[in-house]
């Protein structure tokens, strides 16, 4: 019993010791993949020009590889949902940017049109119209006073005109008044020289 369990003491402590020194050799050197694999060859010895790998440090160095790559599956697992939930995102905010800008164009084709008596008119339009009424209007109000104007001037003329007319008229009505009574005075005394000479000739 005692042959049997010594060989397999032996062996568990030598195991127990290249774990140990293992843990202390890692713990010195580059904890990367390529830092074990340099630890690796550094600790392995060299026979004729081949290498000699220890098996233990060989396995633990083919757990960490396993376990780098597992690593890394999980982690590009992570990083494709995380990029496809990004795409997702992007998606809706690329639908929400659409409706938005949608919304934008409605609103800003709403402000930019006037409704006037039920037509619409886009404001450019409707300057447009509106100024060219009001040049429309002032021009023929222009008109307007130009020809009253006009008017007004040939209404002084003719007043004035008939200012003079009447004034002169006024004037022969007192230069005929004055005519005709000089006239009949005249006449009247030419009545009273006939009276006297028919008196004189009875």
């Amino acid at each position: 019993m005692r042959k049997i369990l010594l060989p397999f003491i032996t062996i568990l402590l030598i195991n127990f010791t290249v774990q140990a020194q293992l843990k202390a050799d890692t713990s010195k050197i580059d904890p990367s993949l390529r830092g074990q694999y340099q630890l690796l060859l550094s600790k392995s010895k060299t026979l004729n020009g081949y290498k000699l790998v220890n098996p233990s440090r060989l396995s633990v160095f083919w757990q960490n590889v396993r376990d780098s790559l597992n690593t890394d599956r999980k982690q590009l697992v992570v990083t494709r949902k995380k990029i496809e939930d990004q795409g997702k995102e992007i998606s809706e905010l690329k639908k929400q940017i659409s409706g938005t800008e949608s919304s934008l164009a409605n609103s800003n084709a709403k402000l930019n049109e006037i409704s006037f008596l039920g037509i619409g008119f886009t404001k450019s339009n409707y300057n447009l119209i509106v100024w060219g009424l009001i040049i429309a209007l002032a021009a023929a109000l222009a008109i307007i006073i130009l020809r009253s104007a006009k008017h007004i001037h040939e209404a002084k003329y003719r007043s004035t005109l008939y200012d003079e007319i009447s004034q002169e008229y006024q004037n022969y009505k007192v230069k005929a008044n004055d005519k005709e009574k000089k006239l009949a005075r005249e006449l009247q005394d030419e009545r009273n020289k006939l009276d006297e000479l028919k008196n004189r000739g009875k």
